[in-house]
């Protein structure tokens, strides 16, 4: 077993508000090299939520999350770094529409199995 570390990936449309939705899970486990993030942003949901978000907007934002968290090469310089400085960055607090949870701590045998149970629990 090895901890492992998440954040809920949120969407919230009117940040003083602070309502949200969650749409994603983002998973980091060290001992095991893994860093991956899944997504899943409804549209009538997310549409019914707020009328006026702009989703290609939200998509896009969503898509260049995804890319740091691979680490792609033309994902800009916070894709570059490492694994831990990439998760810090992705999971810092942020008065955006697109925000993460706090991060919370587990231990698991396997990071994947893990990251699809918490964005089964959390998301859909």
């Amino acid at each position: 077993m090895q901890v492992f570390e998440y954040a809920i990936i949120r969407v919230v449309p009117r940040v003083e508000r602070e309502e949200f939705i969650n749409i994603g899970v983002i998973l980091f486990c060290p001992k095991q090299k893994f860093l991956k993030v899944l997504f899943k942003a409804d549209d009538a949901r997310l549409a019914a939520f707020c009328g006026d978000l702009d989703l290609d907007c939200l998509k896009e934002n969503i898509n260049s999350l995804e890319r740091i968290c691979n680490g792609e090469k033309d994902a800009g310089p916070i894709a570059q770094l490492d694994q831990p400085s990439r998760f810090r960055w992705l999971t810092a607090t942020r008065s955006t529409v697109v925000q993460a949870s706090k991060v919370h701590p587990g231990m698991t045998a396997d990071a994947e199995a893990t990251l699809n149970r918490l964005f089964e629990q959390m998301v859909l």
